[in-house]
């Protein structure tokens, strides 16, 4: 890609966005925060496909489970936020991480992915919401290595460049599939979890205090939050980062939400350690958010749902 044409795709793109969103949405809790929004933000983002990625922890044995049990609470989110017409652009992705950095794994996420990609023009990406290990996306590269020209992503993922070590979830999940991403040349805004974006906190009781009795969606976060956080913690005191939101918080109007500058691809390693080399190519690089402007439009948006009349008949 022509150095131009890179700097071009890493500014803020402005107006309506098209995303997909590829999110391990049963990982954690901000996950699912981040698909409320979008789905919130109809007049900012057309979300034209949503991929369950894969992960694997305490909430899920292995990484299809995890993918799997995502793909589930995505349809979980839609249905409490009555935006069911999404279950048709919801696909399962990828049900192991790359077993190197050449074979991907392939699935209905990747070949959607793909196709959605390849019908975007050059100069009017695709932008592809992040949130998870890149299996999804490294191997959409592999099969199609020319998306790059027609996609940008945003990821949450990795650290900030001067932490002690590259410790990260979504990294480190799928190092292979971080190093082919990160190295494909694929235009990048870079979101990194400690250091930067861990500072998107909220507590108990301002989660109650804004979202509480507004919806089903609200109450069900809120209970799940607590649920996470005492697992985590045995603390009376506890606070829970929503990450993910971050990467949609990045594509709004206004340069009030965070602070960013351009700089050269770094190397993730597999001994979770960053290598600067400053031939690579650039990217965009978030080293600062400001965490009571992200909250305070994401709290405005989930509020505005209705409540949900669940004597409704499903679709």
């Amino acid at each position: 890609m022509e150095y131009g044409e890179l700097l071009n795709k890493l500014e803020k793109p402005k107006g309506m966005v098209p995303i997909v969103m590829d999110t391990d949405t049963y990982n954690e809790i901000d996950d699912q925060f981040a698909l409320a929004f979008a789905l919130a933000m109809e007049d900012k983002f057309d979300l034209q496909a949503i991929y369950a990625a894969p992960f694997q922890n305490h909430h899920a044995d292995t990484p299809a489970l995890g993918m799997q049990r995502s793909y589930e609470e995505i349809l979980h989110v839609l249905d409490m936020l009555d935006r069911r017409q999404y279950e048709k652009r919801t696909f399962r992705g990828s049900d192991r991480f790359l077993q190197d950095e050449h074979t991907p794994v392939e699935s209905d996420a990747v070949r959607d992915l793909i196709r959605r990609a390849m019908q975007r023009p050059c100069d009017k990406p695709l932008y592809v919401v992040a949130i998870a290990a890149l299996t999804n996306i490294a191997s959409a590269i592999l099969l199609k290595p020319e998306i790059i020209e027609h996609i940008v992503v945003v990821w949450h993922g990795g650290v900030a460049l001067d932490w002690p070590d590259c410790r990260s979830f979504n990294a480190g999940q799928d190092i292979a599939a971080t190093r082919v991403v990160m190295g494909s040349g694929v235009p990048m805004v870079l979101q990194p979890g400690r250091g930067v974006i861990d500072k998107l906190l909220t507590t108990g009781p301002e989660l109650s205090y804004w979202l509480g009795g507004r919806n089903v969606f609200c109450d069900y976060m809120i209970a799940k939050t607590e649920r996470e956080a005492r697992y985590f913690t045995q603390r009376k005191v506890w606070s829970r980062p929503l990450f993910d939101v971050a990467a949609l918080a990045w594509l709004l109007d206004g340069d009030e939400y965070m602070r960013d500058r351009i700089e050269h691809m770094p190397l993730i390693s597999y001994d979770f350690s960053y290598n600067v080399d400053h031939r690579r190519h650039l990217m965009r690089y978030v080293y600062d958010v400001d965490r009571d402007a992200v909250l305070n439009i994401l709290f405005e948006r989930l509020a505005s749902f209705p409540k949900k009349n669940e004597d409704k008949p499903r679709a």
